[in-house]
């Protein structure tokens, strides 16, 4: 079984191909248009998506040594995700299955974020908590079986990628700020500053708030010394990152006590933060947690997370009509 996998929720074109459930290759193309402009824009996204996805299908047949003629299926991120990103993906994963007359499989790219975990060893046993986290999300998500997972809590406005690179971004660092904050809080004294944090009711977040509190701060120290921000950098940055990642954990070890589970994974775009990966190995070792952390290249946004996420499906034929159109907005 050969799966060819597209991924084109937001500003990484990426293909990927599997066999019989063993990755073969995992091709990304990032966007770097987006820098410039402190943030995605959508337009341009699409744009550049149109651009690299037959480059990054072409490589990544050609690193999987497999011909078109040999693929099984087709899959392709249906949501969430950028509206004209993801038309881009699920228009040519259709015209390519249409071609082949092969069928086509729509992943939910969240889902494929927390399935990441089964690429390569070690995988989590059945259940397991996971803590997905990224730009667009943030979720406390119990994982049962393969295609059966449940969110068990969520962000109530902001995600906490989002709160990452707003901060930068009100630090005057590049997009993504979310890295940057990581590189330069490894230099930083994380107890210098203290922000005040939401405690939502149950397995909730919300992080709209300390983004505001973290806003006014840097506005009245900046308004005293306008240099505040160049001679406390690394301080602020270590911080913020402190405060948001104890906001994480905080969910995660009640999410544990409550249901009883030590499997514990990350997954998504943030769970690359070096803070955050060092907080949940202490974490585990303390709690007697099983820890699961992926490779970086299986955290940000890449078509072998879609491609194993396809595979499982496959195997119960869950399969999708060419009628699919994608859902921005895309519900589990």
């Amino acid at each position: 079984m050969n799966i060819l996998a597209i991924e084109s929720s937001c500003d990484d074109s990426s293909a990927a191909v599997i066999q019989n459930g063993t990755l073969l290759s995992n091709v990304v193309a990032s966007q770097l248009v987006h820098q410039q402009y402190g943030g995605v824009v959508p337009e341009l996204a699409s744009r550049a998506h149109q651009q690299y996805i037959v480059p990054v299908v072409d490589e990544a047949l050609r690193s999987a040594k497999i011909a078109k003629k040999d693929l099984t299926a087709i899959a392709f991120t249906r949501g969430p995700g950028l509206l004209g990103s993801l038309l881009v993906g699920t228009s040519f994963a259709k015209a390519l299955a249409l071609a082949l007359d092969i069928p086509l499989i729509d992943v939910n790219h969240m889902q494929a974020h927390v399935l990441a975990h089964f690429i390569e060893n070690p995988k989590p046993q059945f259940p397991f908590l996971c803590l997905t986290v990224s730009g667009g999300h943030t979720q406390l998500v119990l994982v049962r079986d393969y295609l059966d997972l449940e969110i068990i809590g969520q962000t109530q406005d902001d995600a906490v990628g989002e709160a990452f690179d707003k901060t930068a971004k009100l630090l005057q660092l590049s997009y993504p700020g979310g890295p940057l904050i990581d590189r330069h809080a490894r230099d930083g004294n994380p107890d210098r500053f203290r922000f005040p944090t939401t405690d939502m009711p149950g397995l909730d977040f919300s992080f709209s708030g300390i983004k505001t509190a973290f806003m006014y701060f840097l506005r009245d120290q900046t308004a005293k010394n306008p240099g505040f921000i160049e001679e406390n950098l690394p301080d602020l940055c270590a911080s913020i990152q402190a405060t948001l990642i104890r906001m994480l954990m905080q969910k995660l070890r009640k999410a544990a006590a409550q249901t009883g589970i030590t499997y514990i994974a990350i997954a998504g775009g943030v769970s690359a933060n070096s803070g955050l990966r060092e907080e949940l190995q202490k974490t585990g070792a303390e709690l007697g947690w099983t820890v699961f952390i992926p490779r970086f290249e299986y955290c940000t946004d890449n078509a072998g997370m879609i491609a194993m996420a396809a595979h499982f499906k496959a195997l119960r034929g869950d399969f999708c009509p060419q009628t699919v159109s994608p859902m921005p907005r895309m519900a589990w």
